[in-house]
């Protein structure tokens, strides 16, 4: 098992497989880009691989894979392949933003993976469009249906933006009243490229829940597991149910689960805080898995007991891209 400094059992990986995505979100990057990455900076299929086979063995049993978005990479079922034959790996998902996995989706479901978190910001295509800046709304809307109907456990991930997105908050929850998946929405966060800068948000868990339950009344807290990281409710007569991710206001860092790891190789033991250390140069280099191992097992000592204190470590996080961090 991997207990950090604050006694919280580290169980859950995110593995970046690239920094690059096909679509150019304005809350993530400025409408140029950011520089992603030359090919060889990135992570191999092979060393991702050795990465996961390590962790599962020092006790992760849950991965999901992220970017960027992940698709991009051609050779990500070879790596999801090479992932599931690690014993002891009880979870393999992935996030997405839906525009490139529909010819891997029968791939998915003879691999076993069914848990597929689907980013969507919007259900009105004139929304989805400003926002993402690219003309894929039916690509990404009918690949969801699709994942609905055949059988995946779909998470919506709706990031709510002031100004933006927010007369869509009720419209989207149409979909989990038809289908059975759940439609979370989660507090803007400050890593956008570099485009924005902001300390508070107006759109916050309380205000977001407020919204809902005044449209939705009968909207009931439901039960979670220790480490999640939204608040979980149910509407009456729904099939799905609705969650709300404080990720601005961070009031899950107590039971926190998580370890991040870049498509470049830097180990982030907090979203809001610097990389520790860098696994792809030390795989590249002449260290044994022992060496590994205990490198990770030492930043894993070391963690900020929040992302308030891990904020602090640096300021540059602002500067930062999600699609750099790995979601």
């Amino acid at each position: 098992m991997l207990i950090d400094n604050h006694y919280r059992n580290i169980n859950y990986l995110r593995l970046a497989v690239t920094d690059r995505c096909n679509l150019r979100c304005n809350y993530c990057m400025p409408s140029e880009g950011i520089a992603f990455a030359k090919k060889d900076e990135l992570m191999s299929i092979e060393e991702l691989s050795k990465i996961g086979e390590l962790l599962v063995q020092m006790g992760i049993d849950k991965i999901r894979i992220t970017g960027g978005e992940p698709f991009v990479r051609k050779d990500l079922m070879v790596l999801l392949r090479n992932l599931k034959n690690n014993e002891g790996l009880k979870e393999l998902s992935i996030t997405t933003n839906a525009t490139l996995i529909g010819p891997y989706i029968d791939e998915l479901k003879e691999l076993g993976i069914k848990d597929v978190n689907v980013s969507m910001d919007a259900i009105n295509k004139d929304t989805f469009e400003r926002i993402t800046r690219r003309d894929h709304y039916d690509i990404v809307y009918n690949n969801l249906i699709r994942l609905i109907t055949e059988g995946f456990n779909v998470r919506i991930n709706f990031i709510v933006l002031d100004n933006q997105n927010v007369q869509d908050i009720i419209p989207i929850l149409e979909l989990q009243k038809r289908y059975p998946v759940s439609v979370r929405f989660l507090e803007e966060m400050p890593f956008n490229g570099g485009s924005k800068k902001f300390n508070t948000i107006k759109w916050d868990y309380k205000a977001i829940f407020a919204h809902i339950s005044k449209a939705y009344p009968s909207i009931q807290l439901i039960p979670s597991p220790k480490t999640s990281t939204s608040i979980n409710y149910k509407i009456t007569g729904h099939k799905g149910n609705v969650g709300i991710i404080p990720s601005f206001s961070r009031t899950f860092c107590g039971s926190c689960n998580r370890l991040r790891i870049t498509a470049l190789g830097d180990v982030i033991t907090c979203l809001y805080g610097p990389p520790k250390i860098n696994l792809r140069d030390t795989l590249r280099g002449d260290s044994s898995e022992y060496n590994i191992k205990r490198a990770i097992q030492q930043v894993i000592g070391n963690r900020a007991a929040t992302g308030f204190e891990a904020q602090k470590e640096h300021k540059g996080v602002f500067d930062n891209s999600m699609t750099s961090i790995g979601g």
